[in-house]
């Protein structure tokens, strides 16, 4: 599935880092939102265009008012630098 635009993206990444801050997973948040797991890592990752229900029930899982939720989604988005990625070690032939 692809990214709708840069506003989903942006809540897609308050969303992620408020979980985050919570210290739940996605399967966690859903729990607490009455969503499917998958359901939230598609809003993460800026796939779905949640509605208002949605959005009052993600709010209420991650424990704030909705217009907080909207207010870091207008925030800049500065995202983390990059994880470099550690290759394994060669064997030896031999």
């Amino acid at each position: 599935m692809s990214v709708h635009g840069p506003d989903h993206v942006r809540l897609g990444y308050a969303v992620r880092v408020l979980r985050a801050e919570l210290a739940l997973s996605q399967e966690e948040l859903g729990d607490r939102c009455g969503l499917h797991r998958n359901y939230i890592g598609a809003i993460e990752r800026g796939e779905i265009n949640p509605t208002l229900r949605i959005l009052l029930k993600l709010s209420t899982g991650l424990q704030l008012r909705l217009s907080d939720l909207i207010l870091r989604c207008e925030q800049p988005l500065i995202l983390p630098p990059p994880r470099r990625l550690r290759r394994p070690p060669r064997r030896k032939k031999g």
